[in-house]
């Protein structure tokens, strides 16, 4: 960025801005045209515009898509992986997941006159049966549509 000049009498402080302003006195030896001013009729400020060297941004960075992975996530009761200990005969405690129990079923969807093919959790699968699919994908905000 430039620097632009602030005078207020004699005196120049030099700030990064897009504007100088040059506050002096509203009558000067010099002619505003002479010095590149333009001369505020309202308060006798006087206001200097700096031509900005032209900044080089560095190139967008591109981020490639990665493939979808299908997540360990029940959609319907939103059950995901559990973070518990594996322990030892010894008592030595290891970190592991215990997964959802995520099943691939075809149910008829009444309102869609088709089956629908969903992964989904077996406790998803016993509210299904009992509440039915429409109820169940609603509270969920799940678009059956789309499957």
């Amino acid at each position: 960025m430039a620097g632009c000049a602030v005078s207020l009498a004699n005196s120049f402080t030099f700030a990064s801005r897009a504007v100088a302003v040059a506050v002096a006195p509203t009558k000067s030896s010099f002619s505003s045209t002479q010095l590149g001013f333009v001369t505020s009729q309202l308060s006798g400020l006087s206001l200097c515009c700096q031509p900005q060297p032209t900044l080089k941004l560095p190139s967008p960075v591109v981020v490639v898509a990665s493939p979808i992975v299908a997540r360990r996530i029940c959609p319907f009761t939103g059950k995901k992986a559990n973070r518990a200990n594996k322990v030892s005969f010894s008592n030595h405690k290891t970190k592991k997941l215990q997964f959802v129990n995520l099943q691939y079923k075809r149910i008829w969807w009444e309102a869609g006159k088709r089956y629908v093919k969903l992964r989904l959790s077996t406790k998803a699968l016993k509210t299904i049966e009992k509440n039915g699919l429409d109820a169940v994908a609603k509270k969920a905000g799940v678009d059956l549509r789309k499957k």
